[in-house]
Order: C-alpha cells, then sequence, then structure tokens
C-alpha cells in the first residue's frame, strides 16, 4: 500500500483534497522509515473549488496504485463522471484499496464498490445515498466505516481520521500519532464514533412523518417505542420502517435513540443538571443506562464530554 493516488476531476471539495495530500504527500519529520510515493490523477486541468489543479497522470494510472484515495464530491444531486466511476472501479478489480471521504462514498457506490457493504458519508447526504443506491447499507452515525479493501468516512473532520486510520494500518499506532501531532488533531478517534450531530429532519412538510418528528422531540421525556410512532404516525410499524429508511436514512428506534443522545448533549453543554437527572429528560431511565449509551454513541463518557463542549453560558 505505498502508493497512494488521488481520483481527482472537476467538482472535488478542495478540503477533502488537501487533508489526503498533507497526509500522504510526506512524511513527519522524526518518520526515519520510507513513506507514502503519492500521485495525483484525473484529467487536466481539474477545477478544485476555486483552485485549478495540473494532475500528475490521468485517470488510467489509478490501476497501478496500492491505494486510491477519492475525496469529496461537490455536488450529490448531479452524478459523478463516467470515467472517474470507470477508473476507481477497475482500480479496484485490479486489487486496489479503495477509500472515500465524505461524499466521495457517492463515487464508490456508482461504481457498485459498496453494494452489499456498511458505508458512511456526511450526514446531511445519508439519506441521498440510502435511496440512490439501496443496496448499500448506509449507517449515518459514524465517522468512518474499514470494510477491508474499501472504506468510506464521514464529513470533514471525519477524513482527517479516515486518513490516520490508514497510516496507522500500514505504519502502526506510534507514527500515525506522530502525524497527527504535526496535524494538532486527536491522534484516533475510532469509526464506531458518533459524527457529534443530530440525524437532521426533514425540510419537507408534505411527507408522511412530517408531523411525528415534533411530536417525538417534544416527547423525549417519554418511554416510546416503534409501536407508539406508528401509531401515531397512522401506519403501521412495518411502513413507518420503511418511510423512516427513506426519510432519514436509519430505523426509528436508531433515529430516536440519536435524538436522546443529543438532547442529552446540549443538557450536558448548558445545563448543570446531575447525569441522572438528564437521563429522566431524555427517556434513558438511568443514569448507567445513559452512560453505556452515550459512551457508545459519542466515543466518550457524559462527565467528559461536559468538560469538553461545555458552553459558557452553562457554566455558574
Amino acid at each position: 500500500m505505498d502508493t497512494v493516488a488521488l481520483a481527482v476531476t472537476d467538482g472535488m471539495l478542495h478540503f477533502e483534497l488537501s487533508v489526503a495530500y498533507e497526509i500522504f504527500g510526506s512524511a513527519p519529520d522524526a518518520v526515519t522509515t520510507p513513506w507514502y510515493r503519492l500521485s495525483v490523477c484525473g484529467p487536466s486541468p481539474v477545477r478544485v473549488g476555486r483552485f485549478l489543479l495540473e494532475p500528475d497522470h490521468g485517470l488510467d494510472r489509478l490501476r497501478y496504485a496500492g491505494t486510491v484515495i477519492v475525496p469529496g464530491w461537490a455536488d450529490v444531486d448531479v452524478d459523478p463522471p463516467a470515467d472517474l466511476v470507470d477508473a476507481v472501479r477497475a482500480a479496484h478489480e485490479a486489487g486496489a484499496r479503495v477509500a472515500s471521504l465524505c461524499t466521495g462514498a457517492f463515487v464508490l457506490a456508482a461504481a457498485g464498490l459498496l453494494d452489499g457493504r456498511r458505508a458512511t458519508t456526511h450526514w446531511a447526504h445519508t439519506g441521498l445515498l440510502t435511496d440512490r443506491h439501496p443496496r448499500v447499507s448506509v449507517d449515518p452515525d459514524v465517522l468512518y466505516v474499514d470494510n477491508g479493501s474499501v472504506l468510506t468516512s464521514a464529513g470533514k473532520a471525519a477524513a482527517l481520521d479516515l486518513c490516520l486510520h490508514l497510516v496507522r494500518l500500514d505504519h502502526g499506532s506510534s507514527i500515525a500519532n506522530t502525524v497527527a501531532r504535526r496535524l494538532v488533531v486527536p491522534p484516533h478517534r475510532d469509526g464506531g464514533q458518533a459524527q457529534f450531530v443530530t440525524t437532521p429532519l426533514p425540510a419537507r412538510t408534505d411527507h408522511p412523518l412530517a408531523a411525528l418528528f415534533p411530536w417525538v422531540l417534544e416527547r423525549l421525556d417519554h418511554p416510546l417505542s416503534v409501536e407508539d410512532l406508528a401509531r401515531q404516525a397512522r401506519m403501521s410499524s412495518r411502513n413507518l420502517g420503511r418511510h423512516f429508511r427513506s426519510v432519514a436514512g436509519t430505523t426509528p428506534l436508531r433515529w430516536l435513540l440519536t435524538q436522546r443522545i443529543r438532547r442529552a448533549q446540549e443538557l450536558l453543554e448548558t445545563t448543570d443538571d446531575t447525569v441522572d437527572a438528564i437521563a429522566s429528560a431524555t427517556g434513558m431511565g438511568t443514569a448507567a443506562t445513559l452512560r453505556r449509551h452515550f459512551n457508545r454513541a459519542v466515543g466518550v463518557p457524559p462527565d467528559s464530554y461536559r468538560r469538553t463542549f461545555r458552553s459558557p453560558a452553562g457554566r455558574l
């Protein structure tokens, strides 16, 4: 995996592209082991935001790389170029490890690399990815997903996490930590950690769940079940699940748990309420239950989260 190729074309996001170039393009001073040989592959020239980029090689060279990185795709409403999709697919068939950053997952999905696999992307686009590629198991709540030869990350900062994860796989934790220190970022955030955002509510007001979402958010302190939500939405539990997957990109229970965790985050940031009180206010029941779900979803205990994210307005 010592050769890394960035797959670029018009419409890529420059932040994710820059992240990958910074991490794989040059080794930190303290690293003496052989580093990656990085190349930029794409049609010439490439427009990346307001920048013009001159690739080293054409997209056909992707198949010779050990690792192919696909940065974020700016306009997810437009299908990615066929030549990019074909080149990424050919690279994977030739044995390359392929990783997408943020909305680059749409390129991998178009290439068929995510069919039957778990994947993620920026939380704002997980529903669209699910609708457009129903054979992909989209997880909206994680930073990145490692399927071995195919990896996907969530948005922006999660691109850093996935790139550091690749360095850790190839060079070990010590060198990955050295790279992280150079970038002044946390050395390791596990891929299963939450994206620190709530699943967005759809903007449309005419979808079948339009009235249900605010109804639930007003009752997070209640012990709600899927049957309760289905009854309120006046549909069967099975039909509710289908609509939830289409609109929110997840299941009713996963969405409900995400909202409870998000409410707990808000209370930890802005109040002095005890963990017991917050557990009650978010429908978790007990502090032990809140701690278990919170730690699993966010990656840190509630007390640690409060110390890190406590807003000045919430301090006494």
